[in-house]
């Protein structure tokens, strides 16, 4: 199974030599001599089996199997009374639990845009949500994209509770390692341990466990309350490495797709506008089937879609909005029902179910309130102007006066030693070169910034940006996931190779402080 999303392994046929497999999900390909995969260069290690001799001198092949850490101090489940239980669907990835007398809150994004100016919210949240937030005991947030880690939210509910109580994962780049920078004063984030119960009452706990893709960043949660269990898988690609609790009371995931500048973005070559349409349909696919199958091994009781609800609603991003078509997430609930007795809830914002009645009796009226006739569900205006205004007063910086902030900012960067060669090139709004803008090269392997294109075999890839977003990032340091996840970027590369040393550095591992760019313009001015 491929550690990247839990693809099978086949022969390449493509591998003379016979040392190599491929991955039916992706294309990606193992050298299984090395356990470190070709394509995408410098991307994970595959996790190798255990060796051990048997009586017979023989072979044997041991995957290991640690016990489940939710399995400690086990807990019978208790008769919930109705109304002891309530989850409530706010929006995208938030959700509001009344778990007895305490309340937590998901994941709240409810205004503002996430990843630069990409994406914006599907949903209208409730208008209680404010108050939802401020009644909150604690607040869980599984990892630092900004569709998930909201500071516009955050900056609202600090204003009446600096001191509300927030955990995350002790991931290896902190979760809030942006917090002094937004300028939201939050006092009380608590970094918990991956694995461990971390207790609220004596009916309520909860345990976060990190992604077995990404555990540098992505996590997710298991919520316990007189033992029944509610897990949330969120964002992550191979939650927990692929083990999970099987039959707990409440299972949701994503399910949308969509969350990723691939092929949307790109050109050249293979990508025409017939083969993105093709590659997106079939991957939407791929995704729906792995969801239902996960929900299938899982058994959960309840099954409810969510963290997929977002638009590309700014009118210049048109074009990815009419391609990057996403999962509906009534179809997944239909693909589940027709291959198990897992009941499913597609949510609506303001939408309440009472788990102690569903579990009682599914067929209960009152186990899913529905938001009163009449509620506006879905947005129909976003409030550009205020977020886009704090993006474009990076473009007149006094920094960029001044062409050395390109090696300043790249050194900065700390990413070199990698044959790859980028143009960048900062665009307006349709991604033509902006008058004035700045058009560069970088050479990795030496970390130079050459006229031309250097002479030696060389991967070239070409970035153009829009220049208040690509200026805005540089300015504060941040990941380029605001570029990429965020379709500000239009791409090409040559030759058609992931460069995921590259990527993950940009969008992962950057430095945790910004450039010192008050020092720049000192010696630079």
């Amino acid at each position: 199974m491929c550690k990247h999303q839990g693809g099978l392994f086949i022969k390449d046929i493509e591998d003379l030599d016979g040392r190599s497999v491929r991955c039916t999900k992706h294309n990606w390909k193992l050298d299984v001599s090395t356990m470190k995969y070709i394509n995408p260069p410098g991307s994970f290690c595959q996790d190798e089996l255990v060796v051990e001799k048997n009586e017979e001198n023989g072979l044997l092949f041991l995957e290991l199997n640690p016990p489940n850490p939710w399995d400690s101090e086990p807990r019978s489940p208790e008769d919930l009374a109705f109304g002891e239980v309530q989850i409530t669907y706010l929006t995208h990835a938030c959700m509001d639990l009344k778990l007895g007398d305490k309340r937590m809150v998901f994941d709240p994004w409810l205004i503002g845009p996430a990843f630069a100016r990409g994406w914006w919210l599907l949903h209208e949240p409730p208008s209680d949500w404010l108050e939802r937030l401020y009644q909150a005991d604690l607040i869980y947030i599984s990892h630092m994209h900004s569709d998930h880690l909201s500071y516009p939210t955050l900056k609202k509910v600090a204003g009446r509770r600096p001191d509300i109580p927030i955990y995350v994962g002790n991931t290896e780049r902190p979760v809030f390692w942006n917090l002094k920078q937004s300028g939201v004063q939050l006092t009380n984030i608590n970094v918990v341990p991956f694995g461990i119960w971390q207790q609220v009452d004596k009916n309520l706990r909860f345990m976060i466990l990190m992604d077995g893709v990404h555990p540098e960043m992505d996590t997710c949660i298991i919520v316990e309350y007189k033992g029944h269990k509610i897990l949330n898988t969120v964002d992550c690609t191979r939650p927990n490495g692929g083990r999970l609790p099987v039959k707990v009371d409440l299972m949701m995931s994503d399910f949308a797709g969509g969350a990723s500048g691939f092929p949307m973005t790109f050109s050249g070559g293979k990508f025409t506008e017939e083969w993105k349409a093709q590659f997106i349909k079939t991957e939407r696919k791929k995704l729906l089937n792995y969801k239902a199958r996960l929900v299938k091994d899982l058994q959960p009781r309840i099954y409810c879609p969510f963290a997929g609800y977002f638009v590309e609603s700014h009118p210049s991003d048109k074009y990815i909005k009419e391609t990057n078509i996403k999962n509906d997430p009534n179809e997944l609930n239909n693909l589940i029902k027709k291959n198990s007795d897992v009941l499913t809830w597609t949510p609506r914002p303001g939408a309440t179910l009472d788990l102690g009645r569903m579990l009682k009796d599914p067929t209960d009226s009152k186990g899913i309130i529905e938001p009163p006739e009449g509620t506006k569900i879905y947005k129909d205006s976003w409030d550009f102007g205020p977020y886009l205004r704090i993006l474009n007063a990076a473009v007149g910086d006094e920094i960029f006066r001044h062409s050395c902030w390109i090696k300043e900012y790249f050194t900065w960067a700390g990413f070199k030693d990698y044959n790859l060669v980028v143009r960048m090139i900062e665009t307006d709004e349709d991604f033509s070169p902006f008058p004035g803008g700045y058009d560069y090269l970088v050479d990795f392997l030496d970390l130079s910034f050459p006229k031309e294109r250097p002479s030696r075999e060389h991967p070239y890839e070409e970035i153009r940006s829009r220049v208040d977003v690509i200026r805005h990032v540089v300015k504060n340091g941040l990941l380029w996931d605001d570029l990429y996840i965020g379709f500000q970027t239009r791409l090409q590369r040559d030759p058609d190779i992931y460069h995921h040393l590259f990527w993950n550095h940009f969008q992962i591992k950057l430095p945790l402080t910004p450039p010192n760019w008050k020092s720049f313009l000192m010696y630079c001015g």
